[in-house]
């Protein structure tokens, strides 16, 4: 009788060990996953977050040459009619809300915002810019 207690002693002992390298093994299996993951998500949103910069810097320097083109020809519509003031004044306003598109922009880049959400942004700024563009070449 000593014995059979003895084996089942033994056989619950290695059974209790094989369990307990099976659950270790599998935590630092799980662990290593998700560091794995958050450092490939941390890189992702980096390179995604630098496209992201480039695409500003872009919208930044149409924006400048847009505006320098309205300045050209802002003492011309000054010269004339109180008519071509108003229509000078309407197209220079599309072009200030396309700033106000940029510049969302960079304060949704500069507060971490999600990658999704940056990008409508840029879209809807890329449209501003559009639009200003279109009333420049209106006048």
């Amino acid at each position: 009788m000593k014995k059979s207690r003895l084996n089942v002693f033994k056989s619950t002992s290695m059974m209790i060990s094989v369990v307990g390298i099976i659950m270790i093994v599998s935590t630092i299996i799980v662990v290593a996953y998700v560091g794995y993951s958050m450092v490939s998500e941390g890189i992702t949103d980096e390179i995604s977050s630098g496209t992201q910069y480039d695409e500003l810097a872009e919208l930044k320097s149409s924006y400048s040459d847009l505006a320098v083109k309205f300045d050209n020809v802002k003492s011309t519509y000054y010269a004339g009619g109180a008519d071509d003031v108003k229509i000078y004044n309407d197209a220079r306003l599309e072009l200030s809300r396309a700033n106000s598109a940029i510049e969302n922009v960079q304060s949704a880049l500069d507060a971490g915002k999600p990658s999704n959400e940056v990008d409508s942004r840029i879209d809807f700024a890329k449209q501003e810019l559009k639009a200003a563009n279109d009333a420049y070449n209106n006048l």
